[in-house]
């Protein structure tokens, strides 16, 4: 038989199932006061203009005459997106950034991964320094490494030209050619040590039971880096993935800033590109549907790698 309950201790019980809703109701207070600033710029930097984008895609500006006056706005329904998949510039945009996601993107990955790999396995001493020197590149504001990247490309400026000049090669990096290449190069620099540190960060976790063990059944470093740290890390290159591929499809920078000094590049390079041109010629409502169109395309490429790679883990 259970000790009886005395009445003391019923009302110290008593007490304290009262206090708990109260410590409750304080804690959910207190953690929504924090988050207040954040919802307030969430809402209004990011939703609020996506919201406005939306609603000014499905309108369209009617002027008469020479068009000074500020023109009707009329309901258009979907004619901006029609207008948007038939405009030959914006579908030809994104086939560039997948023709230059599908080799940058993977190639990128497996340069971070090796990197972190390297870099868990380095000693203490040079870990910091490999660190900051592999993440310094992103460091760099991405316009002014564009800018650096231009010059270094310029044929009678940058070092690279010369260099091939020298072993009888005559080579553009600006041309229409090698324009994917030398935007390619510029992310891969730009962003390898940010998916290298996050990819790094994950292998500080991996249980070091797990790679001692595997030294000890005479493992090397490469066979415990495929079988025990890159399994381990698996969600870290996954999110870093995904990352990659939601920039690549928001490429901007880079070849914004080349088009400057490359022919090759149209002003219409990249989605972004062509959504800003549209902008430019006072088609506001246009640009809003081509923006609401890759938002659409970044969100279904980026959720659908993840699914497949879900799908992929889960059956293996």
């Amino acid at each position: 038989m259970s000790a009886p309950v005395l009445p003391a201790e019923l009302a110290t019980q008593r007490e304290a199932a009262k206090r708990r809703p109260r410590r409750a109701d304080h804690r959910t207070r207190s953690a929504l006061l924090l988050l207040t600033p954040f919802a307030i710029l969430f809402l209004g930097v990011m939703v609020a203009p996506i919201v406005y984008a939306l609603v000014q895609s499905f309108f369209r500006v009617q002027r008469s005459g020479l068009g000074l006056d500020g023109g009707e706005t009329l309901f258009a329904g979907i004619d901006n997106y029609i207008a948007a998949l038939q405009n030959s510039d914006f579908i030809a945009s994104f086939g560039r950034v997948f023709a230059i996601g599908v080799v940058q993107v993977p190639l990128m990955m497996l340069i971070a991964l090796v990197l972190a790999l390297l870099l868990d396995a380095a000693f203490s001493p040079l870990r910091r320094t490999f660190r900051l020197i592999f993440f310094l590149p992103y460091a760099f504001p991405a316009v002014i490494a564009a800018i650096m990247w231009s010059f270094l490309y310029q044929p009678r400026i940058g070092p690279f030209s010369d260099w091939l000049s020298a072993i009888g090669l005559d080579v553009n990096f600006l041309s229409s050619d090698l324009a994917f290449f030398s935007i390619g190069n510029m992310m891969t620099w730009g962003y390898t040590g940010f998916n290298m540190l996050i990819i790094y960060s994950a292998l500080q976790a991996v249980p070091e039971e797990l790679t001692e063990a595997s030294s000890l059944d005479g493992a090397g470093w490469l066979k415990t880096s495929w079988y025990i740290k890159i399994p381990a890390v698996r969600p870290a290159i996954i999110l870093s993935a995904v990352f990659s591929i939601i920039g690549t499809v928001q490429l901007y920078n880079d070849p914004a800033i080349l088009a400057k000094v490359a022919p090759g590049i149209s002003s219409t390079f990249t989605p972004i590109m062509a959504a800003q041109q549209s902008a430019a010629a006072n088609n506001y409502n246009l640009a809003a549907a081509q923006s609401i169109i890759l938002a659409l395309v970044a969100f279904i490429l980026s959720f659908g790698f993840l699914k497949f790679t879900q799908r992929k883990g889960a059956d293996s």
